[in-house]
């Protein structure tokens, strides 16, 4: 190919600043790998934790590493041996710099195995591309560790299950609120304050508590009489309490994220056990490709059911920068701007 490559590298791990516009060399997709033009690359805090080196397993390589894991845009070329997608295809990109520094998103051709290539609906656009991995498959996982849960969501799934939704506001609660609803769950979500009680409302939460308010626990079991089957959970710790004080006896705390409120989760084991109290902690980067896979599968069902959707009125703003602003998007989502980060890597695409 003649173009040249545009993409966002570091050298180091640092604050936003060490991100740089470089040209790189387009890569010859290799056996099982795809070529994708990005259009659309998704910012989560994952990805400003890598930059930082706070969950590096590896110093930055010489020629630099490209950050972002989500993205989405259109197959460029695949490599031999794969099957199911061609030249042209839209597609959305999950885990694409996981042990790949070199094939991060904030690129304009990215070259990723084509097991974290998905299809991208007919009807969703690139920026829900974009936002869906992180995210929706979070949720997904968050919402299938229980006992009797299905493999994979879809409608009625979750028919009779009570799900409380931790950070009902973020990226990942926005997600699970989604998700649980359009399996059939019942949904109450917890926030911070009136503002974004709004968006938790706007994602479909059927009750939204503020869990700063004393009786958070009696609002929770005001909606739930016989407890909660399910808590997605951000903070762990600084949850412990209120979990402990809404769940049934067997209910399940699916945990993919502490935020540092309340330190290191400390735990009554005899009430814990009297309940039956199961503890799920998981991260997507070492989750089974079945697993993965399930995620993927029902995530793109509810986007072309309509289940999962993006933007101010479905709970989730969004925030776009382009390429040459990738270090300011970092800069965004390390100051928990709210909604979704997104960086439009190709401006004359459209969808």
């Amino acid at each position: 190919m003649s173009q040249t490559n545009r993409a966002i590298v570091h050298t180091e791990f640092g604050d936003a600043s060490v991100l740089r516009e470089v040209e790189r060399e387009i890569v010859e997709p290799g056996p099982g790998e795809v070529r994708v033009r990005v259009v659309v690359s998704g910012v989560n805090p994952t990805d400003w934790k890598q930059r930082t080196g706070a969950t590096a397993t590896s110093d930055v390589p010489a020629e630099g590493a490209v950050p972002n894991q989500d993205g989405s845009g259109v197959v460029d070329a695949v490599g031999a041996g794969v099957t199911g997608l061609a030249a042209g295809d839209r597609v959305w990109l999950m885990l694409a710099a996981y042990q790949r520094p070199g094939s991060g998103t904030a690129q304009r051709y990215t070259v990723v195995p084509a097991d974290r290539v998905t299809p991208l609906p007919d009807g969703a656009g690139f920026e829900a591309g974009a936002s869906v991995g992180v995210p929706a498959l979070t949720a997904h996982r968050a919402l299938t560790v229980h006992d009797g849960a299905p493999a994979q969501l879809a409608p009625g799934a979750l028919a009779g299950v009570n799900v409380l939704v931790a950070g009902g506001a973020g990226a990942v609660g926005n997600a699970a609120i989604q998700l649980a609803t359009w399996a059939g769950a019942s949904v109450v979500a917890t926030v911070s304050s009136p503002e974004k009680a709004a968006l938790a409302r706007a994602a479909g939460a059927g009750r939204v508590v503020n869990y700063t308010e004393p009786d958070a626990a009696a609002q929770i079991r005001d909606a739930f009489p016989d407890g909660v089957d399910v808590v997605v959970e951000v903070a762990a710790a600084h949850n412990a309490e209120l979990n402990l004080s809404v769940l049934r006896p067997g209910g399940t705390i699916a945990v993919y994220a502490n935020d540092g409120r309340g330190g290191p989760l400390a735990v009554d084991v005899r009430r814990h056990m009297v309940l039956n109290v199961r503890y799920q902690f998981f991260v997507l980067y070492t989750l089974s490709r079945e697993a993965l896979a399930h995620g993927a599968a029902a995530v793109n069902a509810a986007l072309a059911d309509g289940g999962l959707r993006f933007g101010a009125d479905a709970g989730v703003p969004l925030h776009v920068f382009g390429l040459a602003e990738t270090a300011a998007a970092h800069a965004a989502v390390e100051a928990g701007a709210v909604g979704k980060v997104l960086i439009r890597v190709d401006p004359s695409a459209t969808g």
